[in-house]
């Protein structure tokens, strides 16, 4: 199960994305066909993520009435707006305005951390607990945005990462139980401005500009990833492939992150956790490569889909 936030007359909506790219409108297909009236679960994804199992069953429902359907019904379904395009609608971050921040995971990958510490001449050390920092909701866009390169910035870096997005309230999360409290799983482009990332010391401004955060472009239900540990995601940047690697190669997995980050702290539903970034960042290319106005940069993980932005001017 694919969901997705878009855009169309103005207003938000949540969909289900089905065969030959086509959207269920789920409030409409609700409450025009399953007379389901008008939830207020099936408004935003956040208020479908906090509905938990009634709002999957309402999801369930409407994508067995729109494939039993045949061609001629699936026209006239169309017709009346239950069903839409996806290339004539405007995806969103599955999730447009967080609550709160996004919470993300770095050197993640063991990849990662030589290839930093080769590029600035350090020793390599890799973390021994989950090194967490976090993105406002300023800098979160969706699937076919534009990345500001701002005058902040002369070295736009990319990261592809794996997010979870979280589907049940918790606090000290034990990791046996840590799966029990995902909803979905998502792409995530960690954008970085690496000059700023140095001169403040910490991560959190240098990756926090506005539109820094690319999320979609869509939310697949856990049901449809058993194994999120097995996904290759790979980064390319004008057809280039620049990142090539395996969840499986995580320092922290994902149930031992949600362990770590619950530890005394409520994580909530719709709580994003991106979950670090392979090797193949342009800083510790030789020379380095950063990104300019009309680069296209698009992360591509197994299982979920293509995440695609371009860089603009301010």
């Amino acid at each position: 199960m694919r969901l997705v936030t878009f855009s169309r007359k103005n207003q938000q909506r949540v969909g289900l994305i089905g065969p030959q790219d086509q959207i269920t409108d789920l409030a409409e297909v609700n409450r025009r066909y399953l007379k389901g009236g008008n939830p207020p679960f099936l408004a935003t994804m956040q208020a479908f993520i906090e509905a938990g199992a009634k709002a999957l069953a309402v999801a369930r429902k409407a994508e067995k009435y729109v494939s039993g359907k045949s061609p001629e019904e699936l026209k006239k379904l169309t017709a009346a707006g239950a069903l839409v395009k996806l290339s004539q609608v405007k995806l969103l971050s599955p999730i447009p305005a967080p609550k709160k921040n996004c919470v993300m995971l770095g050197i993640n990958y063991r990849e990662h951390v030589d290839e930093g510490a080769r590029a600035r001449e350090l020793d390599i050390k890799y973390p021994d607990y989950p090194v967490f920092f976090t993105k406002p909701a300023t800098s979160v866009i969706g699937h076919l945005g534009k990345v500001i390169k701002h005058k902040a910035t002369d070295r736009l870096d990319w990261e592809v990462e794996l997010a979870v997005v979280m589907g049940k309230k918790g606090k000290d999360i034990p990791k046996e139980k840590a799966y029990d409290y995902v909803f979905g799983y998502t792409i995530c482009l960690d954008m970085t401005a690496r000059e700023l990332q140095r001169q403040h010391g910490q991560w959190f401004k240098g990756k926090s500009l506005d539109t820094f955060c690319p999320i979609g472009p869509w939310i697949v239900h856990k049901s449809a990833l058993p194994d999120p540990q097995q996904l290759r995601l790979i980064c390319r940047v004008n057809g280039e492939v620049m990142q090539d690697g395996n969840t499986r190669d995580m320092i922290f997995d994902i149930a031992t992150t949600i362990e770590s980050l619950s530890k005394g702290m409520t994580l909530e539903p719709g709580d994003i956790i991106s979950t670090g970034t392979p090797s193949g960042v342009g800083f510790a290319r030789t020379p380095p490569v950063f990104l300019k106005p009309g680069d296209k940069v698009e992360g591509d993980i197994e299982g979920i889909g293509i995440l695609e932005v371009t860089v603009a001017e301010p």
